[in-house]
C-alpha cells in the first residue's frame, strides 16, 4: 500500500518551542530515515509530545525549521504534510460503523461511496477487522478499536504516521499483542512511524530508533539495543532500566583504566575509552543488572582490597520467572538492583536483610559522560538501526 515513492524522512533542525515563559523542545535537531520506526521517550514534560504536534502541524515552532521528505513543512496545514496521526483516545464516531470510521477521510475528501468502502475494506483487512466493518464501535474490544483508529490514521495513505501514546488505553496482555500488531503494520507498509510514549518497554519492543528525553532535550538517539546497553549518560541508564549507576572520585589511571572510590569506600574499575579523567575527579559508571553476582558476605571479613565489589543489606526480592530481582541497599544514594537467574538463585539463595556482596567484571561497567544528572549535549545523529 502506501509508501512507494514517498520519501517519509523527518528532519528537525534547531527547533525550539516556547509557550510563555515556559521553552518545552529546547534547540532540538534530529534526523529520522524515512521508514524508520521511532521511538520519542521521557517522562511527563519532556518535550516529545509537542515534538509530535509540531511534526504533525499542530503547533508551530518558535525557532527552526521542520522538514518532510527534504522539504520544510513549518507554516503548512495538517493536510498537506502527507502526515497522519493517531491519537490516545481513539475518536472512532459512536454513530458510524466501523467501515464508515475507517472511510471517514476519504468521504470529506469527496470520493464516492464505493470506492472509499473498497479502500476501507483493504485496509480493515490488514488489521484482521474485515468481519467486524459492519458493527459500531461500542460492539469492539478496546484492541479492536485501537485497530479501527489505525485503519483510520493509514487511510489517507499518508508517508508519516503520528502515534501519542496509542497503547496507554489498553491493559497489559491487550497491550503486549498490540506492540506486536504495530510492528508488523509498520514493517508492511514501509511508512515512517513516530510513536511518543512513556513505557520504557514498550519503546524497546517497537522501536527501531530510540530518543530519549528530559527537561526539552535529546539526551541520546540510537538503536534500543545501543540505548540499553551503552547508555550515554546517568540519567538514560536510570530511566531506561536494566542497568546500576554508580559513583567515584578518581584515584588513579593506568593502562586505559580508571579506579575509583565509592562513598563506602569500596573500589571499582572503569575503562576510560579515550577518556582522560584528573585525579580527584567525580565518574558515574553503569553495570548492566543481569551481570551482577550475589553471595552471602562472610561474617566480618572486609572487601577493601577486591574491586569491582560492594556491600550492603539486602532490602527486597521479587521472583521474575528466569531470574530473582535483589535489590541492595548501600551506602551510595542509588538503588542498586541485581537479576539472579533463578538456577543461581535457587542454588546460593539470600533473604531480606541479609549482609551479601555484589561482584562484577571490569568488562561490564560503562563509563558514563557528564555529571549524574541529565546530559548537556546536544545531539544531531541518524538512527543507528538493529
Amino acid at each position: 500500500m502506501a509508501a512507494e515513492g514517498k520519501n517519509g524522512e523527518i528532519e528537525l533542525v534547531s527547533v525550539t518551542k516556547r509557550f510563555a515563559d515556559t521553552v518545552a523542545v529546547d534547540n532540538v535537531s534530529l534526523r529520522i530515515p524515512q521508514g524508520a520506526y521511532c521511538c520519542l521517550l521521557g517522562p511527563s514534560g519532556c518535550g516529545k509530545t509537542t515534538i509530535l504536534r509540531m511534526i504533525a502541524g499542530h503547533e508551530t515552532p518558535s525557532q527552526g525549521d521542520i522538514r518532510i521528505g527534504g522539504a520544510s513543512v513549518v507554516g503548512q496545514p495538517p493536510l498537506r504534510r502527507g502526515t497522519a496521526m493517531m491519537f490516545q483516545a481513539y475518536a472512532l464516531f459512536p454513530h458510524l460503523s466501523v467501515l464508515d470510521n475507517v472511510a471517514f477521510s476519504l468521504k470529506m475528501r469527496g470520493l464516492d461511496r464505493e470506492a472509499r468502502h473498497k479502500q476501507a475494506h483493504e485496509l480493515l483487512s490488514k488489521v484482521r477487522l474485515d468481519q467486524f466493518a459492519d458493527r459500531l464501535p461500542a460492539q469492539l474490544s478496546g484492541g479492536q478499536q485501537q485497530r479501527v483508529a489505525l485503519a483510520r490514521a493509514l487511510i489517507t495513505n499518508p508517508r508519516v504516521l503520528l502515534l501519542d501514546e496509542p497503547l496507554s488505553a489498553l491493559d497489559e496482555y491487550l497491550r503486549l499483542r498490540m506492540r506486536g500488531e504495530l510492528r508488523r503494520m509498520q514493517k508492511q507498509l514501509g511508512i515512517t512511524f513516530v510513536h511518543v510514549t512513556h513505557t520504557q518497554l514498550e519503546a524497546i519492543a517497537v522501536a527501531d530508533m530510540l530518543v530519549v528525553m528530559d527537561q526539552g532535550r535529546i539526551e541520546q538517539a540510537a538503536s534500543p539495543n545501543t540505548i540499553y546497553n551503552t547508555p550515554r549518560t546517568a540519567y538514560v541508564a536510570r530511566f531506561i532500566g536494566g542497568q546500576n549507576v554508580l559513583s567515584g572520585k578518581v584515584e588513579g589511571v593506568s593502562d586505559g583504566t580508571a579506579t575509583l572510590r565509592d562513598a563506602g569506600g569500596g573500589r571499582l574499575t572503569v575503562p576510560l575509552g579515550g577518556a582522560k579523567p584528573q585525579p580527584g575527579s567525580q565518574l558515574y559508571i553503569a553495570i548492566r543488572r543481569d551481570r551482577i553476582a550475589v553471595a552471602r558476605a562472610a561474617g566480618d571479613v572486609s572487601n577493601a582490597s577486591e574491586v569491582n565489589v560492594v556491600r550492603g543489606k539486602v532490602h527486597s526480592i521479587e521472583y521474575q520467572g528466569s531470574y530473582a530481582k535483589v535489590t541492595i541497599d548501600l551506602l551510595q544514594p542509588e538503588e542498586f538492583v541485581a537479576n539472579v537467574p533463578d538456577v543461581d538463585f535457587v542454588r546460593s539463595p539470600v533473604e531480606i536483610g541479609d549482609e551479601v556482596l555484589a561482584r562484577w567484571s571490569v568488562g561490564d561497567v560503562r563509563l558514563l559522560e557528564g555529571a549524574g544528572g541529565s546530559g548537556d549535549k546536544q545531539i544531531y545523529a541518524d538512527a543507528e538501526l538493529i
